[in-house]
């Protein structure tokens, strides 16, 4: 049986207890994991202060560029290793992973790099009353050992979206990945100490929340700063923990997204642009949409063609070049998302498509697989249209005017991210300028430039990350003012 081992101060480290983790193809144990101790945890955190303070903290920018540029090549060259791992625990398709994953997490370390190397701080000069004058300018220093809480819907790439950018900055970093999802962070330790980095800057814990490797991370005085994408629940337990202490916390949580197709759209970007932020990796996107509001006049030609568009996607295999749509991550996850497929019937919801369980055959009968689901005709008070299921599935409903759908698009809890769909510029930027949400988007879906802010607002979360919004975050900016 496969090991999954903590990574500390350089090295892999067996624990005592470990857990199962199952394949969401058959749910197989396909490895061991080794749930880390509370003393592992504190020997992290000691390593990560150690070489804060030592070699790590020491370097210049210009080395540290050096080696997360080797980094990122690093991963580059272990491409199929990191391919593997993350298929293995996700059962994404590989020509997702391989396109998005993989490739994407590397980059997060290259693209920090230069942010780090390239961006200025302030200078004023400043009169004084005695005629003379001062200066003052911005420095920035490392806020210290990061507690990184990770997900399980794109392992690797949110991993490094946030170790990235804290390690281009001088910090250290304690990370805990998701306990279904932890094969590539404890890979990525191989590939930190092949470019040089030293020990004890990049540590891995495996483990659970409460009572376990996240809890004791999240709690311990020595962490510095949390960073944390997952659900709003866990993000509201996570800032309690950073309460104590006053430490910086970076929360990116929970959506319930709306995409928004006006008629004079371009109906077939629109289709396609909707067919993969409502169904792309089974649903399992925290900016993926599961509102779609379409006005009236395409209404019915829409939905038509979003159902024969989403049955027309293959459910599969990752391995499978044709496989579009794979399982979600848990037999405890798809239990959860059939639940609100049952929940949207008893509420009154037109099935359009799907509500169930694909027929896999014998060999994969025990795995995590669900239908890519439509409904229609819910009102706006439902369940189904307030609450995340994080899952292949979107309700469509109809508007009328853009008053009324922006009125119902930002009627929710939370306010993490919307697509527009229209050729009218002017209300593509009034719309979009309205939508209460961190990111708006118009005519296009998970387009990103990783030098813009990206965050949530609401329920859906606190602070910005990218660019050097990422650097408020991961540094400490201090002024220094000289009299002269």
């Amino acid at each position: 049986m496969k090991q999954v081992l903590n990574f500390i101060n350089g090295q892999h480290e067996a624990s005592e207890k470990t857990f199962p983790k199952h394949s969401p193809l058959n749910n197989a144990v396909i490895a061991d994991v080794h749930e880390a101790s509370r003393a592992q945890v504190d020997a992290a955190v000691a390593a990560a202060r150690a070489a804060l303070d030592g070699p790590w903290g020491k370097m210049t920018v210009a080395e540290r560029v050096e080696r997360l540029y080797a980094v990122a090549d690093g991963i580059n060259k272990r491409f199929d290793e990191f391919l593997a791992a993350e298929c293995a625990d996700t059962g994404k398709p590989r020509s997702l992973a391989s396109h998005i994953d993989i490739p994407r997490g590397a980059a997060n370390f290259k693209v920090f790099a230069d942010v780090v190397k390239n961006v200025a701080t302030e200078f004023f000069e400043t009169a004084t009353p005695d005629g003379k004058s001062a200066i003052n300018y911005g420095y920035r220093t490392p806020v210290g050992v990061v507690g990184v809480i990770c997900p399980w819907n794109l392992p690797l790439l949110l991993m490094t979206w946030k170790v990235g950018p804290a390690l281009a900055c001088g910090n250290t970093v304690v990370v805990k990945p998701s306990e279904e999802t932890p094969q590539t962070a404890a890979l990525l330790g191989e590939v930190m100490n092949e470019a040089g980095i030293p020990p004890g800057v990049y540590n891995v814990v495996h483990g659970f929340g409460p009572d376990s490797a996240g809890e004791f991370v999240t709690t311990h005085p020595g962490v510095d700063a949390i960073t944390f994408t997952g659900e709003t629940r866990t993000g509201e337990i996570i800032m309690r923990a950073a309460a104590k202490g006053s430490r910086p916390v970076s929360l990116e949580m929970g959506g319930k997204n709306a995409a928004i197709i006006f008629e004079d759209a371009d109906f077939d970007a629109a289709i396609e642009g909707t067919l993969r932020s409502a169904f792309v990796n089974s649903g399992q996107v925290c900016l993926g949409t599961e509102r779609v509001y379409v006005q009236r006049p395409i209404f019915d030609k829409f939905v038509a063609e979003l159902k024969k568009q989403v049955e027309g996607w293959k459910i599969g295999l990752p391995e499978d070049a044709d496989t579009k749509l794979g399982p979600v991550i848990s037999k405890e996850h798809q239990a959860k998302v059939l639940s609100y497929y049952k929940l949207a019937v008893e509420e009154g919801a037109t099935v359009v498509t799907g509500g169930g369980v694909p027929n896999m055959g014998a060999g994969f009968s025990e795995g995590a697989w669900v239908q890519p689901t439509i409904w229609t005709g819910l009102p706006e008070t439902a369940r189904v249209i307030k609450e995340e299921i994080f899952g292949p599935c979107c309700h469509i409903a109809p508007f009328d005017t853009e008053e009324e759908v922006l009125a119902k698009a930002n009627d929710n809890v939370y306010g993490l991210a919307t697509a527009i769909w229209t050729r009218d510029v002017s209300r593509a930027h009034r719309v979009a300028q309205k939508m209460k949400v961190g990111l708006s988007w118009v005519n296009s879906w998970f387009l990103r430039d990783l030098r813009t802010p990206f965050g949530g607002a609401k329920q859906s979360g606190i602070g910005r990350e990218g660019g050097v919004h990422s650097l408020e975050f991961y540094t400490e900016l201090k002024n220094v003012c000289i009299k002269l």
